[in-house]
């Protein structure tokens, strides 16, 4: 059995997750849990997340799964982060005036609004062209390494958005997706076991789908 366990800390739409998950491998069996022993018996692991990433990141500390994540990641499984799923992996985010996070990958969580080479970007545009936040809707990726995660996937390829805040790491051989919205921006993070997507695969149609589908057959090697 394929058990895939979706971390439930109170934040986002598990079910569609897991209704994407079920279309792509219905012979797998799918889990939302807030159980650290449910977990810890899954054979791969879905870490999502939406909403404001003190109240997330609040959440994650108070049931544990912090400890959780890090001592699954560092058991080999694969782990699949979404969206504030994947920026809860950084260091620190400056959201809601600076809050620390897992420290899982190195790096920080910038706001667009916030970011001075996202303002330049908008201040040479008119007003009507201008950037919006949150950054919302379809965009393309570029593919910028290899990856277990990408096959099938067509370089470029469009993928939904929603975020106002972005990752930014100092280890550019992290970085397995870059994406642009006035100024380029981290869209996916790949390290050994763990793959981190900025963008909603279970919205994203057919390539959302081909990704969750490499996710259901990947045994967590690069």
């Amino acid at each position: 059995m394929n058990r895939v366990a979706i971390i439930d800390y109170g934040m986002g739409n598990l079910h569609s997750v897991a209704s994407a998950l079920a279309l792509v491998a219905p012979d797998a069996h799918m889990q939302i849990t807030s159980d650290p022993a449910v977990i810890a018996a899954a054979d791969r692991i879905v870490f999502p997340g939406v909403g404001a990433m003190r109240d997330c990141m609040g959440e994650i500390r108070r049931l544990g799964f912090d400890q959780t994540l890090k001592s699954q990641v560092d058991a080999g499984k694969p782990v699949l982060a979404i969206c504030v799923g994947m920026q809860a992996l950084l260091a620190s985010s400056e959201e809601n005036g600076g809050v620390p996070c897992l420290g899982v990958l190195p790096g920080v969580v910038k706001g667009f609004s916030l970011d001075a080479e996202f303002q330049q970007a908008n201040a040479d545009k008119t007003a009507s062209a201008r950037l919006k936040v949150p950054h919302m809707g379809w965009n393309q990726v570029a593919q910028t390494q290899a990856h277990p995660l990408w096959s099938n996937i067509a370089n470029h390829s469009r993928f939904y958005f929603v975020h106002s805040f972005f990752v930014q790491t100092p280890s550019a051989e992290l970085i397995a997706g870059t994406c642009n919205h006035g100024i380029e921006f981290v869209a996916a993070l790949a390290h050994n076991n763990l793959f981190a997507v900025q963008f909603h695969p279970e919205k994203s149609h057919e390539a959302g789908l081909q990704l969750l589908r490499n996710f259901m057959a990947w045994d967590g090697k690069c």
